[in-house]
């Protein structure tokens, strides 16, 4: 028999699921074209085009997987939300408006492998093949991290099975990426972008102000390794002081940023640089904004669990919106539709990630590839049957209730990261990139993550185990050294190249 501030939750989820559906419902009917299924028509405003963008790239790790981790070991967990605003703010400021125009500019490329393909003139198809490939490989695992997400959400506030919780999140997320595409992901998106900014806020402030005693005795009281000042301390990490490769290595996430498709993708699609001018400013404050509530709803929760320490530290938030809901105000119904923030921290990257995926098989591959003369109707009924598949494959890969969400995160956003990050940087602002170099890039950087993070080759350990460095630093240096080597020591780009590049330049 369910608690009445269950059944009160359970109806929040049941109407957010709703409208979500609602939603997919109403874009499926505005989903004529493949470039209105992967693009929106290049039609986004500026207010969702931005919430879209950073409700893809954050997930279940902002909500989760950060305030789990500086719950657990300490503010100094921060540098990685410090690298990633470093990152968001340089990938809006320097790397949109030239990649909107530059795809523009390359046969009005709606895909990031179909950039490549354009941008290097690659009949062959060759880097095509490659980042796709990627492309799949990689987002299997981050759609992993975000179903995985979503079964430990319904696990912890419903108590069902962890299996049959990652079944419900997976079959909600499937349905409306399925019906609408893009512009059923990026509606879902702004409106997950902003109840997950509102439960960020509100939810600490509120718990902050329950909390018995002083802030600082119950931290201590808690059991913090080093006590109050090293739990507290930026360059203290789990009672152990910080290293300078520690935080390098958190604020190497930042680099990832420049290499993500599916956030990319939302930088092609705004409608009018102008519109990317604002969207960068509304991107940037929320991402300052989710950041540090995420920081400091780990902290806060240290001290508002002091006499019960969890035992799963990610699930820091969702307990906190439980007790501080129902024990204190009465407010269940409240309390689940700030839980439904959570859940739309899921959705919004699950839902990105299928589309990037579909995109990659049906117009990259069997469109560019495959069946040449494909029209639109078979392509979109190919993305669809491509988001069903994937979305199977992914809940196979986080069917163990015991992954850790931040681990998977992490394996995932390197591997591309590594990948595209360095390619798409030369590909916008070095015109001596080549064909050679481009698919040097993208090789040496994935393997360099795989081989670093799945390799047992020091003493039966991974190489990132035995050196705590994390591998998006390390693969995209060398991915980054090989498109310039190999671009200098193989031919020049061709003339027509270098005027696609100068004309891209110019502002329009």
């Amino acid at each position: 028999m369910l608690s009445t501030n269950t059944i009160a939750i359970l109806i929040a989820f049941v109407l957010y699921l709703c409208i979500m559906l609602g939603i997919g419902v109403w874009s499926m009917k505005k989903t004529k074209s493949t470039e209105d299924y992967f693009l929106g028509g290049r039609g986004l405003g500026g207010w969702v085009a931005a919430l879209s963008a950073q409700a893809s790239d954050m997930s279940g790790w902002l909500l989760m997987g950060l305030p789990g981790s500086i719950y657990a070991l300490g503010t100094g967990q921060a540098w990685i939300a410090v690298g990633l605003f470093a990152g968001t703010v340089c990938n809006w400021l320097i790397i949109s408006k030239r990649l909107r125009r530059y795809t523009i500019v390359a046969n009005n490329s709606m895909t990031l492998p179909e950039f490549f393909e354009n941008r290097y003139h690659d009949k062959k198809k060759i880097l095509l093949t490659i980042s796709s490939a990627v492309i799949v490989i990689f987002f299997l695992v981050y759609t992993a991290s975000a179903l995985a997400s979503g079964g430990k959400l319904f696990h912890t506030v419903f108590g069902i099975d962890y299996h049959i919780a990652l079944a419900i999140g997976a079959v909600v997320i499937l349905a409306y990426t399925f019906m609408g595409g893009f512009l059923a992901v990026c509606t879902t998106d702004f409106v997950q972008g902003m109840l997950m900014l509102v439960g960020l806020l509100v939810v600490p402030i509120f718990a902050y102000s329950v909390i018995d005693g002083s802030f600082r005795q119950q931290i201590v009281a808690s059991g913090v390794a080093g006590g109050y000042d090293d739990y507290m301390s930026l360059f203290s990490n789990g009672g152990r002081p910080y290293t300078f490769v520690d935080i390098l290595s958190q604020l190497a996430w930042g680099l990832g940023y420049c290499g993500m498709p599916h956030i990319l993708i939302r930088f092609m699609a705004v409608k009018s640089e102008k519109e990317l001018s604002k969207s960068s400013a509304v991107a940037i404050v929320w991402c300052f904004l989710s950041l540090m509530a995420a920081c400091v709803i780990g902290v806060v929760g240290r001290a508002y669990f002091a006499g019960d320490v969890l035992k799963d530290s990610e699930s820091v938030f969702i307990q906190m919106i439980e007790r501080v809901f129902s024990d204190n105000l009465s407010v269940p119904f409240i309390g689940g539709i700030f839980i439904c923030g959570i859940l739309a921290a899921i959705m919004s990257t699950a839902d990105s990630q299928l589309l990037v995926c579909a995109s990659s098989v049906s117009k990259d591959i069997y469109k560019n590839i495959v069946d040449k003369d494909a029209n639109d109707q078979k392509v979109l009924r190919i993305s669809r049957i491509t988001v069903i598949v994937v979305a199977i494959l992914a809940f196979l890969v986080a069917w163990d209730p015991n992954s850790s969400i931040m681990n998977l995160v992490s394996d995932a956003w390197a591997g591309l990261g590594s990948a595209f990050g360095p390619l798409v940087v030369a590909s916008l602002f070095w015109k001596r990139t080549n064909l050679q170099g481009a698919v040097a890039g993208i090789l040496s950087g994935g393997i360099t993550v795989i081989i670093w993070d799945y390799l047992p080759l020091v003493d039966g350990k991974t190489i990132y185990a035995a050196t705590g460095i994390y591998s998006l630093l390390v693969g995209f240096a060398v991915s980054l050294l090989f498109i310039i080597c190999v671009s200098l020591c193989t031919k020049a780009p061709s003339q027509e190249i270098l005027d696609e590049f100068e004309k891209a330049k110019k502002e329009q």
